[in-house]
């Protein structure tokens, strides 16, 4: 039966290769407290124990999936990676170029001081630091340097041997030396950072969820205007006024003849009408207590006047015809030039941004969360869910970009053309001074997908890749590709290990400890980074969202995120990139 099984993997390696994901995606869920082997370890692990068996896998299907792989990974961090490189986030791009920097100076250093050949250096620097795209890359820059077959083929093989090895303090320690060392070696009081930060930016109210009050958990009530009352004669923006620093709206108003009337905000109120206000439900509570009575005595002093006597207490009715209003959530796209680097604060102020909320702020390609403070900045390229009138969502989609839809269908044609033309421009190579260079036709894709991601998010019409399709992209055409790696270098990877795994561990724990430390540093003395924004950029600039996960909880705010998106963009090319930079330098 074994025979008749090891048989069939060989005739048919395709085979072998959805065993070896089936395998690799099953076991790569578990962890214990927090920590595992991830799927990509476990497809890499799983592969090497299948690639025992001697199986033979067609090299195209490696390269065709790397490539598809690569382009996924620009695509989602193209708007970040370019507004870093071109904008406002510039002091945080450079500083993520130091990080990588150090990322491939340190396993450089380490390979000439071990010893290690060419294989074994790539499959370090790619395991230290979690980056295993730069794995294709090195393969590439390998087989472009000539060398004999048995060789080259040796250095390959070599290669997952010590990526295996250092991955997993690669994973675990960089949270650890981040999240748990970095703040002791930085002296950063890392609650009152983020605290102090939410503060001055002019957060500070926590709300379920972590986000500002005034953007999210609304509802909606209705009140009778009271005869006598403040509200009685004024526009529907003027009561809204006097509930200072909140975002209440009144939407539909019934008439005293019992009709009912989509409100705008120069809406007229009278007495004995009924209104439908929608807004922060801490913030409603107020208009049933004092808080309303204080807002119109100063609304009135405002206007030279004095209020004699009591006010009328708002009167909440029952009235379900009124509050039935078609509602909707929707995530808007942003690419509108006009929104990009504006604040909250200043969008809210948009007649368009009338009667909508803020529910969720989502940016780049591990779908940062963003805090919600009057001074965030959205950018082209973040996805805002926004809740409403599905006439005030439309009117504030159409302000800030478009609806961000869900949709099974991608633009293929786009994917194509995108990764011939980069992998045609990756293939060209310039000879300087006798030596050849090239950006890969690896290169050539993830450089093209850096293009088509920025290009799609200030051109939304086409070039649309569901999420769905992305991650697949990215993680499956990653997994297949580690998956081909693992069976190849299957059969020598057990006498490897045996050789090289206690120095190699070391080694790993060293080349992913060193950078970090550095750039830390440099982050806080030379950079100046906010100590909350601090942890958050360097966990961005090593690609480590697991860090940035450990930093969040243990400051107990999603302020750390705001440092994650442009280092982690600029990060993840550079990482990438430096699998191949690493066999120049040591060839």
């Amino acid at each position: 039966m074994f025979t008749w099984f090891a048989d069939t993997l060989r005739q048919y390696p395709e085979i072998a290769i959805f065993l070896v994901l089936a395998l690799g995606y099953y076991f790569g869920k578990f962890t214990f407290k927090g920590i595992g082997l991830g799927s990509v370890t476990a497809t890499l692990l799983a592969g090497v124990l299948i690639g025992q068996l001697g199986i033979t896998v067609s090299q195209p299907l490696k390269a065709l999936v790397f490539l598809m792989f690569l382009f996924a990974v620009g695509y989602g961090v193209g708007p970040q990676f370019v507004r870093g490189v071109a904008k406002d986030g510039l002091p945080q791009a450079i500083f993520a170029v130091v990080q990588c920097a150090f990322c491939l100076a340190v396993p450089v250093a380490i390979a000439k001081v071990a010893g290690y050949d060419l294989g074994y250096a790539a499959g370090l620097y790619s395991g230290s630091q979690t980056i295993s795209a730069a794995m294709g890359l090195s393969t590439d820059a390998i087989n472009r340097l000539g060398l004999a077959p048995e060789q080259a083929k040796a250095m390959l093989d070599s290669m997952p041997i010590a990526y295996a090895v250092t991955y997993m303090f690669g994973t675990v320690g960089s949270a650890l030396v981040i999240a748990l060392l970095g703040p002791v070696l930085l002296r950063i009081n890392l609650p009152a950072a983020c605290k102090e930060y939410e503060q001055k930016q002019g957060g500070g109210q926590k709300e379920l969820g972590g986000a500002g009050s005034a953007w999210h958990r609304f509802e909606a009530r209705a009140f009778e205007v009271q005869p006598g009352g403040l509200a009685v004669g004024l526009r529907a923006a003027e009561v809204e006024a006097m509930i200072p620093d909140s975002r209440v709206f009144i939407l539909r108003v019934r008439r005293a003849d019992g009709t009912i009337e989509e409100a705008t905000a120069d809406t007229v109120l009278h007495e004995r009408e009924v209104v439908s206000v929608v807004g922060a439900r801490d913030v409603l509570v107020k208009v049933l207590g004092s808080g309303v009575k204080d807002a119109a005595a100063a609304v009135v002093a405002s206007r030279g006047g004095t209020v004699t006597g009591d006010l009328p207490t708002p009167k909440e009715v029952n009235d379900p015809e009124l509050l039935s209003m078609p509602v909707e959530g929707v995530d808007v796209y942003v690419t509108s030039k006009e929104v990009d680097g504006k604040t909250l604060a200043e969008l809210a102020r948009l007649p368009a941004a009338r009667g909508v909320f803020l529910r969720m702020i989502t940016r780049g390609a591990v779908a940062t969360s963003i805090p919600i403070l009057p001074s965030t900045q959205i950018h082209r390229g973040d996805i805002l869910n926004v809740v409403g009138r599905t006439q005030d969502t439309t009117a504030v989609t159409k302000t800030l970009g478009v609806a961000d839809r869900q949709t099974d269908v991608a633009d293929v044609a786009f994917i194509g053309a995108s990764i011939t033309v980069g992998a045609l421009i990756g293939a060209l190579v310039l000879k300087v001074g006798g030596v050849p260079l090239t950006l890969s036709t690896a290169g050539g894709a993830l450089i093209a997908g850096l293009v088509a991601g920025w290009f799609r998010s200030v051109r939304p019409m086409f070039g649309r890749i569901p999420s769905s399709t992305v991650w697949f992209m990215n993680s499956v055409g990653l997994n297949i590709f580690i998956a081909i790696v693992g069976i190849s270098a299957g059969p020598g990877f057990v006498n490897g290990l045996k050789t090289q795994g206690a120095g190699l561990f070391l080694w790993g724990a060293v080349a992913t400890t060193v950078p970090l430390i550095l750039g830390m540093f440099v982050a806080k003395y030379i950079f100046r980074f906010h100590d909350a924004l601090t942890l958050g950029i360097v966990s961005g600039a090593r690609t480590t969202t697991a860090s940035l996960g450990l930093v969040c909880d243990l400051g107990k705010s999603q302020v750390p995120a705001l440092g994650y998106t442009v280092t982690y963009a600029v990060g993840n090319t550079f990482l990438t990139i430096w699998g191949m930079v690493l066999i120049l330098l040591l060839s």
